[in-house]
């Protein structure tokens, strides 16, 4: 045992496997000053996605739809490429502000920039330059606002915070989506009253929730080029519980890509109706699942706090989705199709809440890092979300004649249950 100068036992050099975490509460103010940002920042992000971009692919290149596939998938690589430089950049922010009020400053701005360049845009290129931006801005405000958690929740809030979180996220879409259904008339509103909600919340956030002077936080070494590469890639088995969680999150998510991807065929193939006429369905069958995934994030984050449990619930939520997917899967009509559809929605929010808040209690390296591994836990969404597509077709060409959606919703229940039982191998977290 080594003794200090008094002869008193120094404490224990902290085990780089278990990663600290902060101990004190955040108060209400900072939870709901978070929760409003991050349903700002989808409010503005994600009604592009939902009908802005679609009605300016319209209008600039009429009867030619797919030009907006080719802009949001471009775009979806934008976090795969950026994700960890961004968070290895906020983590290494020197300032009187703080690491991560900068970045979310700097984010909305070039936000609101982008939403701008969509809402004048005068050729699909430009338009599709403008969607890269809002990736860059947005994704780095909602990713610094996600990073402060890491840095301020203690382990008995995280879930109750994701679940929150996890409602705003739901919700936000929706009235970003009613705030334009009355301004498709005037591309600039269209844009940019959705992202004035989103910067003002934002800036709420920055304003009102005050975060430590890290001037005075050690740097570490030069960052170059390699180096910077480096922080890409970590070794799983120096930090096997973040690994689990990792991989859990990545196997889930495939699970859901390949659910949700062709959902319009799938019901139209199974209702023997037209894509058209499926519409209208879908169109409450979403608005409905809002309310089950709202219901799935609250409650399982709240009582996984409650309980101090966290797998049991990830392994539940795993299975619940495989359920509805199974149910889908042999449904014969519409009545089961939606009930397999909305145990799906429940799943998914009760697994997106509880995850965060797992992914918080193992992540590694809190204090110096944390920005570059919640990057990294990007990738665990994104790959699935830009490979399933193109590995579906592969199920559902499986036995030849009628496309098999079948085996891919089966496939799909099998990933997120699998998903479940992965996240069991985690010793530090019950």
């Amino acid at each position: 045992m080594t003794l200090a100068a008094d002869d008193q036992p120094l404490p224990p050099a902290p085990d780089p496997t278990k990663p600290a975490g902060p101990v004190e509460k955040v108060g209400n103010t900072y939870i709901w000053l978070l929760v409003a940002a991050q349903f700002g920042v989808f409010v503005a992000f994600i009604t592009p996605i939902a009908i802005s971009l679609a009605i300016r692919v319209g209008q600039l290149a009429p009867g030619h739809e797919e030009y907006l596939g080719y802009i949001t998938g471009t775009g979806a690589l934008i976090p795969l490429l950026t994700g960890p430089l961004l968070g290895v950049l906020s983590d290494r922010t020197r300032s009187r502000f703080g690491r991560r009020r900068p970045w979310m400053v700097a984010g909305t701005v070039v936000g609101m920039i982008s939403l701008l360049v969509m809402a004048t845009a005068p050729s699909i290129p430009v338009l599709g330059a403008g969607w890269i931006l809002a990736q860059l801005g947005w994704g780095s405000a909602l990713g610094n606002l996600q990073i402060s958690t890491a840095d301020r929740l203690p382990e008995e809030q995280r879930g109750k915070v994701a679940g929150l979180a996890g409602f705003a996220q739901q919700i936000g879409p929706v009235l970003g989506v009613a705030l334009s259904g009355g301004l498709s008339g005037d591309n600039v509103l269209l844009f940019l009253i959705p992202g004035v909600v989103g910067a003002l919340l934002v800036m709420a956030f920055v304003v009102f929730v005050t975060e430590r002077d890290s001037r005075d936080m050690p740097l570490g070494p030069a960052l170059t080029a390699g180096t910077l590469a480096a922080k890409y890639l970590y070794d799983p088995r120096r930090y096997p519980d973040f690994s689990w969680n990792w991989l859990g999150r990545f196997l889930f998510y495939f699970g859901l890509t390949f659910n949700t991807t062709f959902t319009a065929f799938f019901f139209a193939a199974r209702l023997d109706m037209t894509v058209e006429e499926v519409a209208g369905l879908i169109a409450v069958l979403g608005g409905v699942g809002i309310l089950a995934t709202a219901t799935g994030a609250i409650g399982g984050g709240f009582l996984s706090d409650r309980l101090h449990r966290r797998r049991p619930f990830i392994l539940t939520s795993g299975a619940v989705f495989g359920l509805g997917a199974v149910l889908m899967a042999v449904a014969p009509g519409t009545a089961l199709l939606f009930t397999g559809s909305l145990i799906c929605s429940l799943g998914i929010g009760a697994f997106a809440a509880v995850d965060q808040a797992l992914l918080l209690d193992v992540l590694p390296e809190r204090d110096t890092d944390a920005g570059r591994f919640m990057g990294i836990t990007g990738f665990a969404t994104s790959i699935p979300q830009a490979a399933g597509p193109f590995i579906a077709p592969l199920f559902l060409a499986v036995g030849g004649g009628e496309k098999n959606y079948t085996l891919l919703y089966v496939v799909a229940a099998a990933c997120t249950v699998l998903a479940g039982v992965v996240v069991l191998r985690i010793k530090s977290v019950k």
